[in-house]
């Protein structure tokens, strides 16, 4: 990904932050030669040696899972808040442009099976299901409906080998546009806009 120095970002507890606030991530991989993408809720895990990890499952019928299972290099891409910025904000002429938060993670993946797999899923159930006002557990689920649905997935666990923050927020623009393009975002009603309002806001700008 290209990252001009004022939108990189490096330290790893706000990406990690920023990764469990951001799940529903796209896995890209190599499937017959040609770009393959999978949108799939991805959580940030610890492997069995200490190591961060990324853990997730697709459908055994999403055949993609065979190129990863050889070793083959993949990216996992997680979205944040995005908002249009119009230059018509800034105290001189120029052009509009668009503000984003993204990580990509690079790495390889291995299969997970059995009863880590089980273990996984049941810690992602209950994250979700946590605050239902009847949540489901993988416990009370009919046995052979779980072997069934663990016979049509395939688990994998992530290794995250080189990471990298975007956070796109105005950051190269002087204080006056840097706080009139927070003022117009706050008046949008939309939430992306609305958060990356919050975010410059934290960030700051670099130029003065």
């Amino acid at each position: 990904m290209f990252i001009p120095a004022y939108f990189r970002k490096e330290k790893l507890e706000e990406i990690e932050a920023f990764i469990r606030k951001n799940p529903f991530a796209i896995l890209v991989c190599q499937h017959e030669g040609k770009p393959w993408a999978t949108h799939i809720p991805v959580e940030l895990a610890m492997n069995a040696n200490g190591e961060s990890v990324l853990s997730g499952h697709i459908s055994r019928s999403n055949t993609s899972w065979k190129s990863f299972a050889n070793g083959e290099d993949v990216l996992m891409i997680f979205n944040g808040p995005h908002a249009y910025v119009s230059s018509s904000w800034y105290n001189h002429v120029n052009v509009p442009t668009w503000n984003y938060m993204a990580v990509h993670v690079y790495g390889k993946m291995k299969i997970i099976e059995g009863k880590e797999l089980y273990n996984r899923l049941d810690e992602l159930m209950h994250r979700y299901e946590n605050g239902s006002a009847k949540p489901v557990e993988m416990k009370n689920l009919p046995k052979e409906m779980i072997d069934n649905y663990l016979k049509g997935i395939v688990g994998f666990e992530m290794s995250m080998e080189k990471i990298q923050g975007k956070w796109k927020l105005s950051q190269n623009r002087n204080d006056e546009d840097h706080s009139n393009i927070i003022s117009e975002l706050e008046k949008i009603n939309e939430i992306n806009s609305r958060i990356v309002a919050e975010e410059m806001k934290k960030e700051g700008n670099g130029k003065g």
